[in-house]
């Protein structure tokens, strides 16, 4: 019989998922970044669920402040992923015995302060006591019918893009948990992990615009998001190029890591990855610049299901690796 770290976290969910009795007709297949329920009106309510547990998902030099926001900020991202404009949370905590009055003040002042900075509220939850800190958030989120944005729609010559840039939070996370030394000017690398921003105004503004055929949020890494698209929508990629922060240039000539590898498969880093139609490029782009935001073109959606980079005069494949609980070390 296998365990659940032999299985990793995708089998776990497919297993449960076997064991489900399926919505007829749902607006969001199972696997998305999130669900969807018609209102009955020209509306849909979106929502999400995601947990932080604290030996998983919390850097040691990570406050408890930090760590609460980024319960929030995590499900936040998934609605910008859709489309949706995040309404508000309920929050699930499993509180250890030993954290303090003011540790559980941190915890609350983190939920709220994740919450207002995206226009939302924490309207209630459940607590309990638990051997680690777990945070557990589900977001409601709200959008019109002809604006939700799956991962499934991506079509063959279609432009791929990316909200901003990668590398940031694995090189953040090799400073902050092997206390790497990092170049001059670098903060943004340890914010990133510390301080991670989602992309609402930039996923509603897309939706808006009727131009974007996919959308998913990056967190799990940028080549598991790619493969991720490719699966729910059955086309491949070819990239021209992966928009590597030049920080992270600095910091992986300084320690002698790949910047590529960096980028692909870090993880946890909160950006759009999202297709858009050719003939509406243009559009998206200033739209998303008007809210403050970047569109960065990495390259186009292809018939064949191959995901293929092009590097160096050459091209090579983009492996499905990325975070996964029970599997990433």
């Amino acid at each position: 019989m296998s365990s659940a770290k032999e299985l990793g976290e995708r089998k776990i969910i497919e297993l449960i998922l076997e064991c489900l009795d399926q919505m007829p007709n749902p607006l969001i297949p199972f696997g998305d970044d999130a669900s969807a329920v018609d209102l009955g009106t020209d509306k849909l309510a979106v929502i999400n669920m995601d947990m932080l547990v604290g030996k998983t998902d919390v850097p040691r030099t990570m406050s408890l402040w930090q760590a609460a926001r980024k319960a929030v900020i995590m499900n936040i991202s998934d609605l910008a992923a859709k489309g949706a404009q995040p309404l508000a949370l309920l929050a699930s905590i499993g509180v250890p015995p030993n954290l303090t009055k003011t540790d559980i003040q941190q915890i609350g002042k983190g939920l709220n302060a994740g919450a207002r900075e995206y226009n939302t509220y924490i309207l209630g939850g459940d607590t309990n006591e638990a051997s680690d800190l777990i945070i557990s958030c589900m977001a409601l989120g709200v959008c019109r019918k002809h604006h939700l944005i799956k991962r499934s729609g991506a079509k063959p010559g279609d432009y791929v893009a990316v909200t901003g840039s990668f590398g940031k939070t694995a090189s953040g996370l090799k400073i902050l948990m092997n206390s790497l030394s990092a170049p001059e000017n670098s903060g943004e690398l340890v914010a990133s992990v510390l301080m991670p921003k989602a992309r609402v105004k930039e996923g509603m503004i897309l939706a808006q615009s009727q131009a974007t055929t996919a959308s998913i949020d990056s967190s799990d890494g940028l080549a598991w998001s790619l493969h991720e698209i490719s699966r729910a929508s059955n086309v491949g990629f070819h990239l021209d190029k992966i928009p590597i922060a030049p920080e992270v240039e600095r910091f992986a000539k300084i320690h002698g890591f790949d910047p590529v590898e960096l980028a692909l498969y870090g993880g946890e880093e909160y950006e759009l990855l999202v297709t858009i139609k050719p003939k509406l490029w243009q559009e998206a782009k200033k739209a998303v610049e008007n809210v403050e935001g970047n569109l960065i073109k990495l390259g186009r959606v292809t018939e064949e299901k191959q995901l293929l980079l092009q590097t160096d005069g050459k091209l090579v494949s983009i492996e499905a690796r990325g975070w996964e609980h029970f599997k990433t070390a």
